[in-house]
């Protein structure tokens, strides 16, 4: 990063945190160049950018001041609520502009198509550009492999409900787990078991005792940025795991769902390390898009692949050829690159910050667990709490933060909280996060 891309990094977040408000001034621009050791220059063209941006406004002979400008209102409207629960991006981060442009090409290029049903696996064009894509991520898939679903949650759906063809019948969970695939088990009538995983992954004596004894077809985890609690598997798991799967024969179902957000390029997902089509991978797009897109990617083992046609085929004829048609231009146009680098560097910036308050916080009765990246990170409560009776009291604050009752098995918690920061700032983080201390601290 630039010396001029630090400085407006570092006013925007005086922004966002009230530390500069409107009308106020600037930091000189000779002390900017002395605490960031650079030109006045180089501040001179941070904030010349940021006037262009209309973020600040210059007087002459006596500098620059903050002005109430769209981006301030977009960061601080609805100030008065703050939403640690939701699961679905920022509104103010998406790329409606580029994708509505995107849209139209698709309806001119793909109106002959958009009332077809010939195209259960998805559209040939869209897999095309789905399989190099992957490449990036370490994911070498046959054509043949790819199919494009109606939102991972379809995929989820199917792969639950349909033979493995390895005589077995169980589905393995991680505790907690994203409540989607709980409420699919829990609807088709399928016997779920489960297997704690904390901050140090999951226990690897268990594991193998239950893929030992329990007839278990798949376990399905998510590696990377865990939903709810934000906790990555390393490397020397994601083998462990494969390894045992491997030897009872038991099918690996990896939800990679927030995978573009990872910084670390030295972090493959476990399908890289698969070299006996053991791994299913789910990767989805509305995460980073549209929440109404509904457009995912499965790449499914030969052995599974034919089957898994079938009910794709018959549970929805085709996924929306307008979406996928969109979504081939977007990804092909280098838009998606470009909105991917943008969105690690926000959410990166919301954790970097949360880190930071919880640090300096110290509180002893919370213990934190915060990802470099992602949407989500938690905390569990080291105190004998009433969890319901602070969920309330956040809540009168307008502070609105999830029971994380719904992510395990038959309802259980050991005090454990979802903190999302897919819908905050850095501001709405800071208020957030000190009310959430207090409520703990006083019971």
């Amino acid at each position: 990063m630039n010396k001029y891309e630090k400085i407006i990094k570092y006013i925007k977040r005086k922004i966002v945190t009230c530390d500069i408000k409107a009308g106020e001034k600037l930091p000189s621009i000779r002390s900017i160049s002395e605490e960031f050791k650079c030109s006045k220059a180089t501040v001179v063209k941070a904030y010349e950018i940021m006037e262009n941006e209309k973020i600040i406004y210059s007087i002459p002979k006596s500098g620059y001041y903050l002005i109430e400008n769209s981006f301030k209102k977009g960061l601080m409207e609805n100030d008065e609520k703050v939403d640690f629960e939701s699961a679905a991006q920022d509104k103010s981060v998406l790329p409606y502009k580029e994708f509505h442009h995107c849209a139209d090409i698709a309806i001119d290029l793909y109106k002959n198509s958009l009332f077809s049903a010939d195209y259960a696996q998805g559209h040939p064009n869209l897999i095309e550009v789905v399989r190099k894509q992957l490449e990036n991520y370490q994911v070498f898939a046959n054509k043949e492999n790819i199919f494009i679903t109606s939102g991972s949650q379809q995929a989820i759906n199917i792969l639950n409900i349909m033979d493995f063809r390895n005589n077995k019948e169980n589905v393995l969970v991680e505790e907690p787990t994203y409540y989607g695939v709980l409420k699919s088990l829990e609807l088709n009538h399928i016997k779920t078991i489960g297997i704690k995983r904390g901050a140090n992954g999951i226990d690897f004596d268990e594991f193998e005792e239950i893929l030992k004894l329990k007839s278990i077809k798949f376990f399905y985890t998510i590696p990377r940025f865990h939903n709810p609690t934000g906790f990555s598997y390393d490397t020397e798991d994601k083998k462990i795991i494969l390894k045992l799967c491997k030897k009872y024969d038991v099918y690996i179902v990896e939800d990679d769902y927030l995978g573009d957000l990872e910084l670390d390029n030295k972090s493959d997902p476990i399908y890289a390390l698969d070299m006996e089509s053991r791994v299913i991978y789910l990767k989805t797009y509305s995460k980073v898009l549209f929440p109404g897109i509904r457009v995912s990617a499965a790449v499914i083992p030969n052995k599974l692949a034919k089957i898994f046609k079938e009910y794709k085929k018959w549970n929805d004829l085709n996924t929306s050829i307008l979406a996928q048609g969109t979504l081939e231009i977007y990804i092909k146009s280098g838009m998606f690159d470009e909105n991917i680098k943008r969105l690690r560097k926000i959410y990166s910036e919301r954790m970097n910050y949360l880190k930071e308050l919880t640090q300096n916080l110290n509180s002893p009765n919370i213990k934190w667990y915060i990802p470099k990246s992602g949407f989500f990170a938690s905390f569990e409560i080291k105190k004998r709490v009433d969890v319901n009776r602070i969920i309330e009291k956040l809540k009168a604050k307008n502070i609105i933060i999830m029971d994380a009752a719904k992510f395990y098995l038959n309802n259980n918690n050991d005090k454990f909280i979802r903190i999302s920061v897919s819908r905050t700032n850095l501001h709405k983080i800071k208020k957030g996060i000190y009310e959430i201390t207090k409520a703990v601290e006083e019971g």
